[in-house]
C-alpha cells in the first residue's frame, strides 16, 4: 500500500500537468472554453470575435482552409467563416469603403485561426518559415492576423498579385520585385492602403497582414462553430 501511494505521488505532477497543458504542449496560456472566451469579452468588450461578412456585408470570402484547395490539402474548418476582435473589422470596414470608392474591394481568404489548426499546420508544412511556430502562437489565433487580396468590383476577379495565395515562392515576399509593373502596383495598393489603418505586412508573405495592437490579445482555441 505505501508503494502504491508513494508511486502515485510521483505520478501526480505528470497528470496535473497533462491535464492543463491538452491539446496545448508548450504551456501557453490559450483560452480554449466558451466559459472563458465569452468572461474575457464581458470584461472587455474589444475581445469579441466578429464575423466580418455580417459588419462588412459586401467584402468577399475564399476561405482555403474550409475546402481541400491549400497547402495542407485537406480540410481544415468545418464552416467557411471569417472572425476577427472588433477593433480589427472596425478598421477593415474602413478600408473596404476607402477601397470601394476607387473601384475595388477586399477578398479574405482567412482570418482568426483557432490554436489546434496551428499546431496541425506546423507539423505538416515542410517549410516552416512560412507557418507560425506554435511555441509562440500566431497572430491569427489572436484574431489580430488578415490574409487577404484585392478584387475589381465591376469583374468580381482578383487583382493579379506576385503569386497565388500561401504560396511558399520566394517571390511571395513583399520586397520581392522582379515583376510586371502592374503586379507590383496591386501589391503596392493592398498593403499602403492596410498600413494606412494599422496593418504591418509580414516580409515573407504579401498577403498577411498583422494588427499592430495585436499583443494586447490573447491566444485562442475556440472553433468557428462555437462563435
Amino acid at each position: 500500500m505505501k508503494q502504491y501511494l508513494y508511486l502515485l505521488f510521483l505520478l501526480c505532477p505528470f497528470f496535473i500537468s497533462a491535464q492543463q497543458y491538452k491539446g496545448n504542449p508548450y504551456g501557453l496560456q490559450v483560452i480554449g472554453s466558451d466559459k472563458d472566451y465569452k468572461a474575457s469579452y464581458a470584461k472587455n468588450p474589444q475581445n469579441e470575435l466578429i464575423e466580418i461578412k455580417r459588419e462588412i456585408p459586401n467584402i468577399k470570402l475564399d476561405i482555403k482552409y474550409a475546402t481541400k484547395n491549400n497547402f495542407m490539402n485537406q480540410v481544415m474548418y468545418k464552416e467557411a467563416r471569417a472572425f476577427a476582435r472588433k477593433p480589427v473589422v472596425t478598421q477593415l470596414k474602413k478600408i473596404q469603403l476607402v477601397l470601394n470608392k476607387k473601384g475595388y474591394g477586399l477578398k479574405i481568404f482567412d482570418a482568426y485561426r483557432p490554436y489546434a489548426i496551428t499546431l496541425a499546420f506546423y507539423q505538416k508544412a515542410l517549410n516552416k518559415n512560412f507557418v507560425a511556430n506554435p511555441k509562440k502562437g500566431s497572430k491569427h489565433n489572436r484574431g489580430c492576423a488578415v490574409d487577404l487580396t484585392l478584387i475589381d468590383l465591376k469583374t468580381g476577379k482578383e487583382l493579379q498579385m506576385p503569386t497565388p495565395y500561401d504560396s511558399f515562392a520566394e517571390q511571395a515576399s513583399p520586397s520581392y520585385s522582379n515583376l510586371p509593373p502592374q503586379v507590383i502596383k496591386n501589391r503596392t495598393l493592398l498593403i499602403t492602403t492596410m498600413q494606412a489603418y494599422g496593418f504591418r505586412v509580414i516580409k515573407n508573405e504579401w498577403w498577411h497582414f498583422d494588427f499592430i495592437g495585436w499583443k494586447n490579445y490573447a491566444l485562442m482555441d475556440i472553433p468557428f462553430e462555437s462563435l
